[in-house]
C-alpha cells in the first residue's frame, strides 16, 4: 500500500497532469472504471495501474485489476488520500492507469486500414477531439489525423470525452503537407467543410471509401490552400440566427451523412 504522496511513482504519475511531462515521457493518465476497462480490453499499452481499495465499490473494477495483473501490468494499491492527489474527478472511482501513447505514422495507414477517416486541422479544444473520436467509433470511421498540432489528444478532457474510443481508433499526428501527399498518393477523396461550401449533405451521403472528412480549426476554418486539396466543400444547412456549430457537433452530422456510403467497410481491418 502506497501511503506517501512523495513516493516516486506517485510523483511521476501526478506530473502527467501537465502536457510537458506527457510529451517528454510519452505517457498519459486514464481514469475511471469504464476507461481503464476499454484500455485493457483493446490491448492498449499500459505501464502501470493504481487503485484505492477504499474507493472501489465494483466487482467489475476488482476483475479489471486481476486481469491487469494477469497481463503483467504492475498494479499498486494506494491510500484514499494518495489516490485523491492523482485523480482529477471530485468523486473518484478508485482506479487509474498510466498508458503509453502509440507513435503512429502516416506510413502505417492506407485504404486497407483507414478507408474512411477524419482529419482535423489544429483543433484547439481537447474535448472536441474526444467527442469526435467517440462519434467516429459509433459511425464506423477508422482513423483520426491531427494536422498542424493543436490540442493534446492525451489531455484528460480528451480521454474522458472519447468514452474509450481513444483506445480503439488510431490517432496520427502529422503536417498538413504530409497528409496532402499521403491522401493524393492513395487516391482518397477529401471532403472539406465550410459555411460557404458549394455542396450539401447529400454529396456526403454518396461518399465511398477511400475518403476523408477534413475539418478546419474552430475559429478560422480551412485556409485557401487547405481547401484546394478538397474534392468537394460541404456546408451545413443553417436556418436560425447562428452562423456555426461546435466542431464536435458538426463532425457528428457530417459523419452520419458519410455513413450512408461508408457503412459497409469493415471496422478496424
Amino acid at each position: 500500500m502506497i501511503t506517501s504522496r512523495r513516493n516516486p511513482r506517485i510523483k511521476a504519475a501526478h506530473a502527467l497532469r501537465q502536457r510537458k511531462h506527457r510529451q517528454e515521457s510519452g505517457l498519459f493518465l486514464v481514469e475511471g472504471i469504464r476507461q481503464v476497462g476499454d484500455a485493457i480490453e483493446s490491448q492498449f499499452p499500459i505501464e502501470s495501474l493504481f487503485y484505492a481499495p477504499d474507493f472501489l465499490r465494483s466487482a467489475f473494477a476488482e476483475k479489471l485489476i486481476r486481469n491487469a495483473q494477469a497481463r503483467g501490468i504492475a498494479c499498486f494499491p494506494v491510500s484514499s488520500e494518495v489516490f485523491a492527489i492523482l485523480a482529477e474527478k471530485d468523486n473518484p472511482q478508485g482506479i487509474l492507469a498510466v498508458a503509453r501513447w502509440p507513435q503512429h505514422t502516416l506510413a502505417d495507414f492506407s485504404p486497407h486500414n483507414a478507408a474512411w477517416s477524419v482529419a482535423l486541422v489544429a483543433p484547439q479544444d481537447p474535448g472536441n477531439i474526444g467527442t469526435i473520436l467517440r462519434t467516429m467509433d459509433a459511425a464506423g470511421a477508422q482513423a483520426l489525423f491531427l494536422l498542424q498540432g493543436g490540442a493534446d489528444p492525451t489531455h484528460p478532457s480528451a480521454v474522458r470525452a472519447s468514452m474509450g474510443a481513444l483506445f480503439w481508433i488510431p490517432v496520427i499526428a502529422c503536417t498538413f503537407d504530409d497528409f496532402a501527399h499521403w491522401s493524393r498518393t492513395h487516391g482518397y477523396t477529401v471532403y472539406g467543410t465550410s459555411a460557404h461550401g458549394q455542396d450539401g449533405l447529400d454529396r456526403l451521403q454518396q461518399a465511398t471509401p477511400p475518403c476523408v472528412l477534413l475539418l478546419g480549426a474552430e475559429r478560422t476554418g480551412l485556409t485557401a490552400p487547405q481547401q484546394a486539396l478538397c474534392d468537394s466543400m460541404i456546408r451545413l444547412p443553417m436556418q436560425g440566427h447562428v452562423s456555426s456549430l461546435n466542431l464536435g457537433v458538426s463532425a457528428g452530422i457530417f459523419l452520419y451523412a458519410m455513413r450512408e456510403g461508408c457503412a459497409g467497410i469493415a471496422k478496424y481491418s
